[in-house]
């Protein structure tokens, strides 16, 4: 009797990369710019949110849809009382969004009019790397008081994203960080990261980001 191995990790991720693409297309055709943001629990995804909402609403629409492991709509609560459309996806306790339930998501949050679309994943350094949405590009906050050993701990994560926010900076003066430290196993692992130190508090860093999105969201509508 012989042993036949069933590759199901690699077929789903196959299925899924197949609906990511499908998630593309929706988003190149409607020349929206849409990111997919990454943290974990705390570092700050929804505050970054409505900082870069408050920073683009004179001049762009931002949709947001967000991804929560319980059947809460507070963070999308958050984004539609400063007027911007939000929808919020319940994993069912899964650690991550993919492409099937983004999938599900824009068929509720119309793209018409939409310049950027921000997808916040779920809360985590690890799932959330293994599984494409279709966004253009993907976003990681880390944040001062996770620690500056993140890159050395968490790799993969690090490896697949466009854009680094360092969100926090107004408490460096307060905790050990060494940025120098940090910054070096970002680098080794991803040569080519954009990295926006922040403070969604202060305000600090935010016109940096805000022109990285804007450069974004112009490339999407040629």
């Amino acid at each position: 009797m012989t042993t036949t191995r069933v590759p199901i990790v690699e077929n789903i991720l196959n299925a899924n990369d197949r609906i990511a693409e499908a998630n593309r297309q929706k988003f190149d055709a409607a020349k929206t710019f849409a990111i997919n943001l990454m943290a974990s629990p705390g570092a700050g995804k929804t505050s970054l949110i409505l900082q870069t909402i408050q920073a683009l609403k004179s001049s762009y629409k931002v949709g947001v849809v967000e991804g929560d492991t319980a059947p809460v709509t507070i963070d999308a609560d958050k984004v539609t009382a400063v007027g911007m459309p939000a929808i919020q996806i319940n994993t069912g306790g899964d650690c991550h969004l993919d492409a099937i339930m983004l999938s599900q998501g824009l068929s509720q949050l119309s793209l018409d009019g939409l310049d950027l679309v921000i997808v916040e994943n779920v809360g985590n350094l690890i799932c959330p790397a293994a599984f494409k949405l279709g966004t253009h590009a993907n976003v990681l906050i880390a944040s001062i008081p996770e620690g500056d050993d993140k890159p050395y701990k968490y790799p993969n994560i690090y490896r697949g994203i466009s854009a680094l926010v360092v969100n926090k900076i107004d408490l460096t003066p307060y905790v050990k960080f060494d940025m120098k430290y940090f910054t070096d196993g970002v680098r080794l692992l991803n040569p080519g990261v954009e990295v926006f130190p922040v403070s969604c508090t202060t305000g600090e860093g935010i016109p940096a980001w805000k022109q990285w999105l804007k450069d974004n969201i112009t490339k999407a509508k040629h």
